[in-house]
Order: C-alpha cells, then sequence, then structure tokens
C-alpha cells in the first residue's frame, strides 16, 4: 500500500489575555522571581479568565491553523483535542469544539496523554490521512492548568500555565511532512504526576475537595530524573527511524517544562539555544500546548523555511512520551 505523504498545511495559537508574573506569585506564596527564574526559566506565564474553558482556547487557535492553511472548518475531516483538562468528562472537547468551529462532517474525540499529548495527536491523526481515510485533520494540544492547579502549592503553581496551539494536517509533496514518530509510555510512573479526585476511582466528594484531591501532585525530583532521560531518548529515536543525523536537524521543538530540561535536549543532541524554540519564560509549562504554540510562534516569527528538518519532542504525565521528525 502506497501511504500519503502528511504534513502540516497551518499553524495557530491562542494565549489568554491575562499575565501572572513571578512577582505577583511572591504575594501568594512563598517563593520569589530569583529562586523560579534559576531553576526554571520561567518569568510568566498565562491565565485564562474564569469563563473561559478549554474548548474557547481550542477554537480560537483554530481559526488560525485554518486561516493559515486556506480551508474552512467545513471541509475538515478529523479533530482532535489533546488535553488534561476538558470542559467537562463528556461530552469531549473536540466534539464542543467541532459544534463551535460548524465542522460538521469531521469524527471528533479527545486524547489523553498529558504534555505529550500534541505528538501523539499528530500520530493518531496522521495515519488517517497517510491511508487515505481522511484528507484534513485539525490536531489541537490545549490546557487550562490554572484550573487545576493548587495556588497554596509553591513547588507546582510557578510552573503552569493557559494555552492552545492548533495545525491543520494533510498531504504535501513527497520530500516534505512527518517522517517518523516515536511515541511510548511508562505507566509505573503514573503515581509521580497526577490528579486523583474526579474519577471514576475518587468521584468527587466533600473528602475529595478536602483532601485537594483536584489539584496536580508531582514528585518534582523524580519528575525530572525521566525528562531528562526520556527527552533525548525519544528524539534520538526519532531521528533514527527518519534516518537522520543530530547535525540533521534545523530547529528543536521541545515541551516548555523547564529550562534544565531543555538544555539537557539540546546537550544530548549537540545542538545551541540558536536551534531550538524556546518560549518557557513566556508562558511556563501549558502542557499538551506548550509544542503547538511553540511551532505556531516559529512560523510567525519566519523560524521556519520550506525544506527545515524540526524535530518536535515531549514527556508528560501517564508517564508518556513522544518525538516527531519532520520536513517543514
Amino acid at each position: 500500500m502506497n501511504l500519503i505523504p502528511v504534513g502540516v498545511l497551518g499553524t495557530g495559537k491562542y494565549v489568554p489575555d491575562r499575565i501572572l508574573t513571578n512577582q505577583e506569585l511572591e504575594t501568594m506564596v512563598e517563593t520569589n522571581d530569583e529562586w523560579i527564574v534559576t531553576r526554571t526559566g520561567i518569568r510568566e506565564r498565562r491565565i485564562a479568565a474564569e469563563a473561559q474553558a478549554t474548548s474557547d482556547l481550542c477554537y480560537e487557535a483554530s481559526l488560525i491553523a485554518l486561516a493559515n492553511a486556506g480551508i474552512t472548518a467545513d471541509q475538515l475531516d478529523l479533530i482532535i483535542v489533546s488535553t488534561i483538562t476538558p470542559d467537562m468528562a463528556f461530552p469531549s472537547t473536540a466534539c464542543i469544539l467541532q459544534e463551535k468551529l460548524g465542522a460538521k462532517k469531521a469524527a471528533a474525540f479527545d486524547l489523553s496523554a498529558a504534555c505529550s499529548g500534541f505528538v501523539y495527536g499528530l500520530a493518531n491523526a496522521s495515519n488517517f490521512i497517510a491511508t487515505g481515510t481522511y484528507k484534513y485533520a485539525l490536531v489541537i494540544g490545549a490546557d487550562c492548568l490554572s484550573k487545576i492547579t493548587d495556588y497554596t502549592d509553591r513547588n507546582t503553581c510557578i510552573l503552569f500555565g493557559d494555552g492552545a496551539g492548533a495545525v491543520v494536517i494533510g498531504e504535501v509533496p513527497e520530500e516534505r511532512g512527518f517522517k517518523s514518530f516515536e511515541l511510548g509510555a511508562d505507566g509505573t510512573g503514573g503515581p509521580l504526576l497526577k490528579i486523583e479526585g474526579g474519577g471514576s476511582r475518587n468521584p468527587a466528594s466533600q473528602t475529595s475537595i478536602d483532601q485537594r484531591l483536584h489539584y496536580i501532585y508531582m514528585a518534582g525530583a523524580e519528575v525530572f530524573k525521566f525528562a531528562v532521560r526520556i527527552m533525548g531518548n525519544a528524539a534520538d529515536e526519532a531521528l533514527r527511524k527518519a534516518g537522520w543525523d543530530k547535525t540533521d536537524i534545523d530547529l528543536l521543538v521541545p515541551h516548555q517544562a523547564n529550562m534544565r530540561i531543555i538544555q539537557a535536549s539540546l546537550n544530548r543532541l549537540e545542538l545551541t539555544e540558536d536551534k531550538c524554540m524556546i518560549n518557557l519564560d513566556k508562558y511556563g509549562n501549558m502542557s499538551a500546548a506548550s509544542i503547538p504554540v511553540a511551532l505556531a510562534e516559529a512560523a510567525e516569527q519566519g523560524r521556519l523555511t520550506e525544506g527545515d528538518r524540526l524535530v518536535l519532542v515531549g514527556f508528560g504525565g501517564g508517564l508518556t512520551w513522544g518525538a516527531t521528525a519532520m520536513v517543514w
């Protein structure tokens, strides 16, 4: 079977207007700007308005991606929303977005792989197109992490922000598009990064609220060690599958979790910072939105030229990881 070459046709991003600075966090928890910047590289993050939900962020990013791709919503065959903060348990955020966009013929579903979710979504959607099942897919990574962040926990509240990044993917010339995917998971690490409350194991109750089980829990040191190891491993494996070498990379677009983790990935791949898209300082960790927002900003800033070789790589709760090698 001859597979159709698949790549990105258009990108879009949306971040909320409200900026939460390190200085403001100093008034909320025992921390300071120098401590946060030194350990994470984060200076500020965006916070969704009280009335904004994940689908609202998705909608704004999607409109831009569709416009940049030169197609309309009613041409979409598939919508995948990668998120850990859906508007509600069901219907899916993808179905809510489908209605907002008027994408009447599109299949729609959510995907939960935390910060790796966008790459997981790309891998899923590209297979539908490569086999000829669908022509156009909209893949979004979006999260409202401020809604699940405990702002009394100084170890986690300094890290997270809100945003959405979207891409339209479809057929591209043979020499362009996705050349490999590397996806993985290690469920034994699940307890290291989680929200315990609200599911079928611990349904919402007064007890779950009192025990603050509806907020992000993270074992920071263990997750950091995992991330440093797996980001490089996943990127290496994506390169191997594509038949590329480290020197072939024109731009690395990593998950924006921590500057030390990004630097470790650059060292592993023998890349300098000028070959890496970094916006961590402005947005913090936006989970599934981090990679697509960074990709959209790279496009906006003119850092991408047709034929450039990119590696997108991330890690997240699950524990999960994902990477793709692609030609712009």
